[in-house]
């Protein structure tokens, strides 16, 4: 059963939401960034048969691809434990399900945002995302 978040919780949750979901992102950067010049190496190599391979570069991309995908593996996980759905790692969005009027809606945080201010029904998303007003607050609850 998933665990429902009030705005109250989720805001309280927060902080170790923020931090991990920053790790998460830079961490795939990281890792995209390795894999992307790792791919290149594997290229060079086929072009030109492993002429003038540095060897050093080759595994220090290598340790990076390993250590950002351990990385953003655990970061993940950390999110997931608390309840949390990540979104788009790109952009850092995370949504907090909770319950509006018996129907469970997520309340929507993007890590550039100061403060959790919106909220979408599953089959709306990031677009038909709407400011949390009164009625959100007096019709929402949570349960863990």
């Amino acid at each position: 059963m998933p665990r429902y978040f009030t705005l109250d919780e989720a805001r309280a949750a927060l902080p170790a939401v923020g931090r991990s979901i920053r790790e998460a992102v830079s961490s795939k950067t990281r890792y995209d960034e390795a894999e992307h010049a790792i791919h290149w190496l594997t290229q060079r190599i086929l072009m030109l048969g492993g002429i003038s391979v540095d060897t050093n570069r080759a595994e220090a991309w290598k340790t990076q691809f390993d250590t950002s995908a351990n990385a953003l593996k655990n970061a993940m996980e950390r999110i997931e434990e608390m309840g949390v759905q990540v979104k788009d790692l790109d952009t850092g969005l995370v949504d907090f399900p909770t319950l509006f009027r018996g129907e469970e809606v997520y309340l929507c945080w993007r890590m550039d945002e100061a403060d959790i201010d919106h909220w979408h029904r599953i089959s709306e998303g990031f677009d038909g995302r709407k400011t949390i007003d009164k009625n959100f607050l007096d019709n929402h609850r949570g349960v863990q």
